[in-house]
C-alpha cells in the first residue's frame, strides 16, 4: 500500500489542550472530527506516547481550539515540536484562555474552542481515540480554519530552516534528520512516522541502506522490510530469522 495516499485526506489543525493537578499541556492534532450532533459528540485521536494523552486518559477532560491560517510557525514548534515532559509549552505565553472547566484555549490564532468531557477510549495502537461531548464552545473570531494542506504548503515553508548539506526531512511534519543514511528502523521524534515519509534534502542523498534478515541455522541473508516465509536454502521458516 502507498501510505503517502492517506494524505491526500483533507484534515484541519487544533491545538488539544488538557489540566492535570496544576499543569497545562497541549500539543498540535489533526485528528478531530464531530461524529454525532444530538448530543454534540466530536472522536480526537491522540499519539498514546505524547503526554496530553496521559492527561486525557488520567482526567476525562479536554479542550480543541481551532487553528487559524495566521497561525505562526512558531506555535507548532512550541506545541508539535518539543515534548510537554521536559518542557513547559505554556510558558511566557500570552493570547491564552481558561474555559469554565479550566482548561486552556487560545484567544490568538484560533476561531473556535471546545471544552470536552470524554464518554469513551479506544487505544487504536499508536493512538489512543476519545469519543468527546462537548460541554462548552465559543466563536472566537471568523479567521478561516487552518487546513494541514495550508499548513504545509504555507506555513511550514514561510519559516523553513537553514537545509543542512545532506539530510532527510519528514514529509508529514517537518523534523529534520541530519546525516548521509537514515536507519531503516527510524521513527520521527515528533510525529512518529517510518522512514517512507523521508524524503532527501540538501543534495543526493543515498537511500535509506535495506533491512536484512539472517537466518540463524544456514546462515541466509535476506534484504526487505520482513523476513521470507520460508527460507530458500534450508527450508525453515520465518521465526528461525534475526534482524542483521
Amino acid at each position: 500500500m502507498n501510505k503517502k495516499a492517506m494524505y491526500k485526506l483533507s484534515y484541519g489543525l487544533y491545538l488539544l489542550t488538557a489540566r492535570e493537578g496544576e499543569r497545562d499541556n497541549g500539543c498540535i492534532v489533526n485528528t478531530a472530527v464531530q461524529v454525532a450532533n444530538n448530543p454534540a459528540r466530536i472522536s480526537v485521536a491522540v499519539i498514546k506516547e505524547n503526554l496530553t494523552c496521559d492527561m486525557i486518559v488520567n482526567t476525562g477532560r479536554c479542550c480543541l481550539s481551532v487553528l487559524t491560517q495566521d497561525a505562526p510557525f512558531s506555535l507548532f514548534e512550541r506545541f508539535g515540536m518539543q515534548s510537554g515532559r521536559t518542557a513547559d509549552k505554556f510558558a511566557d505565553m500570552d493570547g491564552v484562555a481558561r474555559s469554565e472547566s479550566g482548561l486552556c484555549y487560545l484567544t490568538k490564532h484560533a476561531n473556535a474552542y471546545l471544552a470536552l468531557e470524554v464518554t469513551a477510549s479506544y487505544d487504536l495502537g499508536s493512538h489512543m481515540l476519545f469519543i468527546c461531548q462537548a460541554a462548552e464552545g465559543e466563536v472566537l473570531s471568523d479567521e478561516p480554519s487552518c487546513t494541514y494542506a495550508y499548513y504545509q504548503s504555507v506555513i511550514k515553508n514561510s519559516a523553513a530552516a537553514p537545509t543542512p548539506k545532506k539530510g532527510w526531512r519528514c514529509t508529514v511534519c517537518g523534523y529534520v534528520y541530519e546525516g548521509e543514511n537514515l536507519p531503516p528502523d527510524f521513527v520521527c521524534p515528533l510525529c512518529k512516522h517510518g522512514p517512507e515519509d523521508f524524503e532527501p534534502i540538501g543534495g543526493e542523498a543515498p537511500a535509506p541502506q535495506p533491512v536484512k534478515w539472517v537466518c540463524s541455522v544456514c546462515g541466509y541473508v535476506h534484504e526487505g522490510p520482513e523476513p521470507p516465509e520460508e527460507c530458500p536454502v534450508c527450508g525453515l521458516g520465518k521465526d528461525v530469522f534475526e534482524r542483521a
